[in-house]
């Protein structure tokens, strides 16, 4: 009987990170050049460890942002570039979600709405679609699934574990019921169970609180997890009970996880709306955790708890700031694709 393929945690070997460069077609447009100093800084992280692959949108983008990265001394050896259309740059949520099994990969492509029809998406919901056609990956199927589900939404641990929170999840399919959902998640993402977040969110979150903002797997059965300790914030209650379930859940041979709480950092306010900024939001790519500061006095706490909860990796700091304008963080743009997807050199 063939071995079922397996969802890898995101600290497994990896043959690259997927990216799209912003441009003055996506919604970063009005703040277009402070948010390409974070992609170049992105970049030039990642390209450090593992190969990057930047999506771009047509000819011009693409000489664009190789001389952009160039100037910034970035081996462009370890940066390949693949034409594309999308409608923004959210990678985690409209990129593949890889399986790896015996006879190769299975690219899980399941529908993308625009974070439950908040924005328009028909091309990011092909985006997955055109990279194949396109001969991005080695050794690989598309799955089309019927089902709404971003890459922010779910987490696991590559044994078997999957975390997620059911606001985000009822939130896309009201029409079910946990047990339901739990058992479709379970059969696409090849899971044995299902673990579910009750409280935790962001405020300035539009994804409906993506467990990728709030609480990640590493290595050892542990959790990193974003904690608030402040009384006379609004997200204290929340954050506090959240670390209660967690403090409370299992491993799957009755043991307590190991908790690595991260600090919070103060309020950022913008144009008077609060922006979601959140350490949890960090990338593993090989050899390092990539981790998003804001110029806010806990990015060192906050890169010290990184660095206890993934020893013998390097923690590399990624100015965010730009980005949690849209809403999102370092996380929410990328996509680690494993080893073995993308061709070597």
């Amino acid at each position: 009987m063939p071995e079922a393929p397996r969802f890898p945690a995101e600290w497994e070997p990896q043959s690259a990170i997927l990216i799209a460069w912003p441009h003055a077609g996506t919604d970063w447009a009005p703040r277009l050049a402070a948010v390409e100093e974070t992609y170049i800084a992105l970049v030039a992280a990642i390209a450090r460890f593992e190969p990057v692959v930047v999506c771009v949108a047509d000819d011009d983008v693409q000489a664009y942002a190789r001389a952009r990265l160039a100037s910034a001394r970035i081996d462009m050896a370890q940066v390949r570039f693949v034409e594309v259309a999308y409608d923004d740059t959210w990678l985690r949520d409209s990129g593949p979600i890889t399986l790896a099994g015996a006879d190769g990969f299975r690219l899980l492509d399941f529908r993308f709405t625009g974070w439950g029809g908040k924005f328009d998406a028909s091309q990011d919901d092909r985006l997955i679609e055109h990279l194949d056609e396109a001969g991005t990956f080695l050794n690989s199927t598309r799955q089309p699934i019927e089902f709404a589900l971003e890459g922010g939404a779910i987490e696991t641990d590559g044994a078997g574990t999957l975390l997620t929170t059911w606001r985000c999840l009822h939130e896309r399919h009201p029409q079910l019921d946990r047990v339901t959902l739990a058992d479709r998640l379970a059969d696409a993402l090849q899971q044995q169970r299902v673990v579910w977040l009750d409280h935790g969110y962001l405020e300035g979150d539009d994804t409906d609180a993506h467990v990728d903002t709030l609480a990640r797997f590493a290595p050892g059965d542990a959790i990193v997890f974003q904690d608030c300790d402040d009384a006379s914030d609004p997200h204290y209650r929340e954050l506090q009970a959240m670390a209660a379930e967690l403090a409370a859940m299992r491993t799957t041979d009755g043991r307590s996880y190991r908790l690595f709480a991260l600090p919070w950092p103060q309020p950022i306010i913008d144009e008077n709306r609060r922006l979601a900024a959140s350490y949890a939001n960090f990338l593993i790519v090989n050899g390092a955790v990539l981790m998003p500061v804001y110029g806010d006095a806990a990015d060192g706490r906050a890169q010290a708890v990184l660095a206890e909860a993934f020893p013998g990796r390097e923690i590399v700091p990624v100015p965010c700031r730009p980005l949690i304008w849209q809403n999102g963080s370092l996380h929410c743009i990328t996509m680690q694709l494993p080893a073995g997807v993308i061709p070597a050199g």
